[in-house]
């Protein structure tokens, strides 16, 4: 117990914080999330892209099985539907070429599939990127590096 009065109303004041301190921490938690949100977020834009780009070569690879096995790539209307329900006209070594439906780019947006293809190839497939706009500079397609 403190002997002297003084040091009894020093024990009292320094119980709890400041409203100094408290807003200086609040200050200092901002400026950290002001920091750290938009890292995190760089990285799942970059994860999303690497998303895209690995289903468009896991569908690119399945749609040149589908060729090798029925001598000619699924029509537009077929679509890429084509790769996991047998298509009228296809032959008989037609199987099925994903294990599971046709996904989803990661923003939600089906893939899109053009025969022959615009770009030099015998078919494009793509996503629309991240603007989920068709035709611009963050499409993601088998063109693409």
């Amino acid at each position: 117990m403190p002997s002297h009065p003084l040091d009894l109303s020093l024990l009292r004041r320094r119980r709890g914080f400041t409203l100094i301190e408290l807003m200086l921490v609040m200050i200092i938690l901002a400026i950290l999330a002001g920091i750290a949100v938009p890292i995190i977020i760089g990285q799942r834009k970059k994860a999303n892209i690497n998303a895209a780009k690995a289903q468009v070569g896991m569908i690119t690879s399945a749609l040149q099985g589908y060729d090798a096995d029925n001598s000619q790539l699924p029509t537009e209307q077929q679509g890429l539907q084509a790769l996991v329900q047998k298509p009228d006209g296809a032959s008989s070594e037609w199987h099925r070429y994903l294990d599971k439906d046709i996904p989803l780019d990661p923003w939600g947006n089906p893939y899109q599939y053009k025969v022959p293809g615009n770009h030099g190839m015998d078919f494009d497939v793509w996503s629309f990127g991240p603007d989920g706009q068709d035709g611009t500079d963050d499409d993601i397609g088998n063109w693409t590096k």
